[in-house]
Formats: C-alpha cells, sequence, structure tokens
C-alpha cells in the first residue's frame, strides 16, 4: 500500500478529536477504525468525518462501539502493519490499496461485509478494480478521475476555439501557443518521480495501449506503448512544447505553473479545478485527446479503499458499519468536504443533477467506465514505483529500452509476488 494519490497537501501527523478517538456508547463489541487523513490540517482532519460517522452509527446501533484511529498518509502503512504484528489487527482499514492483505490471507471478501443492496450500489468499474483473481476485496471509498484540461484566456490569445481531440491536434496548438503566446509552457507533462505512473497510464491509454491488460498481465513494453512514447519524445519534448526534462516535472509543480497562468494545457484532477478557480484562472475541461478517433475516449480513475479484517471475528458488526458507512449522506458528505468523486451509483446521480458540482461533469462522466491501475496484484506497489523513477527516461533518446526494462523488472516482481503470496 502507498500513499493516496487522490491527495495534493496531507497532514504530516495523526489528529484525533479526543486521544484515539474513542467514542462513548454500551455495547459488547467494539470495531476498531483505522483510516488515512485526507485533511491539510486540524480544521478539516478526517477524524471530524470519521468521528460523526462513528457516533451516527452508535446511535443506530447501541449494541456497537467504533474507535477512530485517523492516521497522517505517511504513517498509516507502517502503523496497521505494526498494529498486526503486535496482535492488535484494526476491524476496518481506509487506506490507498488492499492487495498485500489479501495475498496474506487477512481479509473478509466483499460478499460476507456488505449487503447485496450496497453491493449493487457501487460502481461496477470500482468492483471490477477491487477483485484479486476474480473475488472482490477491495471496497472502494473514494475516487478520482483525470481530464483534459486548458487556460481559456490562453487559447484565445492564439486563436484556438476549440479543444483538442486528436494528438495531432493537440500538437498544432501547442505549436499556436508557442508562436503566439510567448512565455507560456504549451503542455505540461509530469512525467517526474510524484506521479508518473498516472500521466504514463493516461497516455499509453490514448495510444491505444495499456500498462496492464484485462486480466493484470504488464504490457509496459508494447508496441503501441512504443509508438506513444516515441510520439511524446518527437512532437512535444524534441518541438520545446513542454519541459525541457518531463522526468524531473512533478504533477505538483506542474499544477501550480497551471494556476499561474503559465502552463496551457494539462492532465488534471477535481483538485487542480478548484486550486485554478480559487486562481481566478478562466479554464476548460475536454476529454482527453487520444491518437486517433478510432481510439476508444480516455477515463481513467484512481481509487481508495476500504478493507474488512478477518482477525477479530467481527464479520457482523463489521457488516453493519460498512453499509452504514457507504449509505449516500456519508459518502457524499466525504466527496464535497474533500472534493473527491464518488463511487456509488446513488451519490453520482446526486453530483450528477446538482448544479453546484456541473464543474466537475467532465470527470463524472468517465467513473462509470473508468479503466484503473492493477491495484488487485501485489506486486504493483513495487512496480508503480520503478515506473515513478524510470517512466521520464522513455520520451528521450533510447526510449525504447527504459521500456523493455521496465517491463522485464515489473514481470520479475509479479512472479516473485505469485510465488510468496
Amino acid at each position: 500500500m502507498k500513499r493516496s494519490a487522490l491527495i495534493p497537501l496531507p497532514l504530516a501527523g495523526c489528529l484525533l478529536l479526543s486521544g484515539c478517538g474513542v467514542l462513548s456508547g454500551g455495547g459488547g463489541v467494539t470495531l476498531d477504525l483505522v483510516a488515512a487523513d485526507y485533511g491539510t490540517d486540524a480544521s478539516n482532519s478526517s477524524s471530524i468525518y470519521w468521528n460523526k460517522v462513528a457516533r451516527d452509527f452508535e446511535a443506530a446501533n447501541p449494541g456497537i462501539k467504533v474507535k477512530v484511529d485517523v492516521v497522517s498518509w505517511d504513517d498509516i502503512d507502517k502503523h496497521v502493519a505494526d498494529l498486526i504484528a503486535k496482535g492488535k489487527t484494526p476491524d476496518v482499514v481506509q487506506t490507498g490499496g488492499f492487495a498485500d492483505q489479501v495475498a496474506a490471507d487477512r481479509l473478509y471478501p466483499v460478499g460476507d461485509v456488505l449487503s447485496m443492496e450496497a453491493q449493487a450500489n457501487l460502481l461496477g468499474s470500482f468492483s471490477k478494480a477491487g477483485q484479486v483473481l476474480g473475488s472482490q476485496y477491495g471496497i472502494p471509498f473514494i475516487s478520482s478521475s483525470r481530464v483534459f484540461v486548458y487556460n481559456k484566456a490562453i487559447f484565445d490569445k492564439a486563436g484556438i476555439t476549440a479543444p483538442p481531440v486528436t494528438w495531432d491536434d493537440l500538437r498544432k496548438d501547442a505549436d499556436l501557443i508557442k508562436s503566439k503566446v510567448p512565455g507560456v509552457t504549451p503542455y505540461a507533462l509530469p512525467l517526474g518521480p510524484e506521479e508518473a505512473q498516472a500521466e504514463s497510464m493516461i497516455w499509453t491509454m490514448s495510444g491505444g495501449g495499456e500498462l496492464s491488460d484485462s486480466v493484470g498481465n504488464y504490457t509496459i513494453d508494447s508496441q503501441p506503448n512504443r509508438d506513444t512514447f516515441k510520439w511524446l519524445r518527437t512532437n512535444l519534448v524534441d518541438r520545446g512544447l513542454t519541459y525541457d526534462d518531463p522526468g524531473q516535472t512533478n504533477r505538483k509543480d506542474a499544477f501550480t505553473a497551471f494556476t499561474k497562468g503559465e502552463v496551457a494545457m494539462l492532465n488534471g484532477h477535481p483538485a487542480l479545478i478548484k486550486a485554478a478557480a480559487a486562481a481566478g484562472v478562466q479554464y476548460g475541461t475536454a476529454a482527453i485527446p487520444r491518437k486517433s478517433k478510432e481510439v476508444k475516449e480516455v477515463a481513467f480513475g484512481v481509487a481508495d479503499w476500504l478493507m474488512a479484517f478477518k482477525a477479530n471475528g467481527h464479520r457482523a458488526e463489521i457488516k453493519k458499519f460498512l453499509n452504514f458507512t457507504l449509505a449516500k449522506q456519508n459518502t457524499l458528505a466525504f466527496d464535497e468536504e474533500y472534493n473527491m468523486l464518488p463511487v456509488t451509483q446513488d451519490t453520482l446521480d446526486d453530483m450528477s443533477a446538482n448544479a453546484s458540482h456541473q464543474d466537475l461533469a467532465q470527470f463524472l462522466q468517465n467513473l462509470p467506465t473508468a479503466s484503473f491501475y492493477p491495484y488487485g496484484d501485489p506486486s504493483w506497489d513495487k512496480v508503480s514505483s520503478m515506473i515513478k523513477q524510470q517512466m521520464g527516461k522513455a520520451v528521450k533518446s533510447g526510449g525504447d529500452q527504459v521500456l523493455a526494462d521496465l517491463q522485464s523488472t515489473a514481470l520479475a516482481e509479479a512472479a516473485k509476488a505469485r510465488r510468496t503470496g
């Protein structure tokens, strides 16, 4: 498990409302919940949200108490591992991944801890992403997506009347911006170590490729992917239409530059939209440009997950708590507080129909058909880390060898995970 890609500025430590978040109320069973913090400071710590959910749940279920433990993204993986090592395994954990816990045989399958109604309410694309070898263990909690984002004022100055649909459109628009709006980076290509795996997956998908196939086999060094990174090198990098070294450009820096009016185009998530609006940027959103109109439109999703642990034998109580947690009033409250996207159909319907969320329309429509990282592969954490460090070199001379080396290492990691799982 790794820190979430969905939050821009996590808290540095554990912020709890009172002690370890033990709530009052009677009952013979106490559920231990460990959750990641999406807040930026004490005023919007996720402990506020989880303590309210816990109190409301206890009021409706007087035989069960919930102890809330909210931990920073920097610390949560180690914190959970330490608890398990000490024989204090939590009942429910909310964090960025689940495959390693499945490999260790610690989790209930979703069918054991969610009602049929709650399972049916999960978006199908997310339920599939939560599977390991055909069985679902990861319960989606919140999501994000990526869309093409552009600066309308810069487009106007360059005489561009509509966002690009294909890669050729993108290159032509970038050329116009370079010639007519000096001092602006036409397209930001953040392939630096912060989140190169996301930008890489977006571009491979838009080129008709993928990082892994439908059954989880890594396909990093495919011909479509080689063609994609060659196109990026010859059409954007070598032409000076993006940063000189995308491999040293992080998402955070690219987003900050966009909010300052220094970047014309990039792929972004809802937090960028919020920051751009706050900075007064006239922005637009559109579908991610693709190699040609024959390539399927890109719907890329990222999710964070809930897991239900077997160690304490609290299956029935966990099921009640998770069904309660995934009720619309709770999921909608979290999504709106942290500018996240929904994973349940009723919350998606609510947000899609709400005029106050029209800025998220392009993101929301992607969710039902979204493609994801191979979350169910226990090797993904290590492979993702390698992609972060190395993929930026694929847009330089010799990029094919970078893809070949990543593919070889990814296959070795996958084989190792299968042997030890």
